[in-house]
């Protein structure tokens, strides 16, 4: 069986994070949507909360699993028996920083974590979590960002109503 893990901290999910699962899953026998929990950033929403998000927006798409880690991912996928990291690439910039990580992970897991990069599609290029949480906070309309429900999330979280 092929299984892949898409880590990140989708602080929120975006259409563009939904976008690779949804190809990645079509590629995979088993994709597992690692919400990673980093003590560096300070999220918008819990880990908890991210995870049942991913949940509610994954439900439809039978081999994707939702889980969350801290840590190096090696050592989470190493757990898992995985040996597959997907990553979601938005522009040449994320290219340079995504390898980089990608050849670490390679060099730390003496081999063993190979990652596999997925364009987005040009339609969600422009995508990010931080630009949906700033658009929110100002009350701006994310609703061609997130799907509705994550958006009633969000600006709840800004005290929009």
């Amino acid at each position: 069986m092929k299984a892949a893990i898409y880590p990140g901290s989708f602080d929120p999910v975006t259409y563009g994070h939904l976008d690779v699962i949804h190809r990645a899953a079509e590629i995979f026998d088993e994709l597992t949507v690692s919400v990673l929990n980093n003590q560096l950033k300070t999220p918008l929403f819990s880990v908890e909360e991210r995870v049942k998000i991913l949940e509610e927006a994954t439900k439809d798409i039978p081999n994707v699993k939702v889980d969350s880690f801290s840590g190096l991912l090696i050592d989470y996928a190493k757990k898992k028996g995985v040996h597959v990291a997907i990553r979601g690439l938005r522009a040449i910039t994320d290219f340079e920083y995504e390898l980089q990580i990608a050849q670490t992970n390679k060099l730390l897991s003496k081999g063993e974590l190979d990652t596999v990069f997925l364009t987005t599609s040009l339609e969600y290029a422009y995508l990010s979590s931080s630009s949906v949480k700033e658009i929110a906070s100002f009350h701006g309309d994310i609703s061609m960002c997130v799907p509705e429900f994550v958006a009633h999330l969000i600006y709840e979280k800004y005290g929009h109503r």
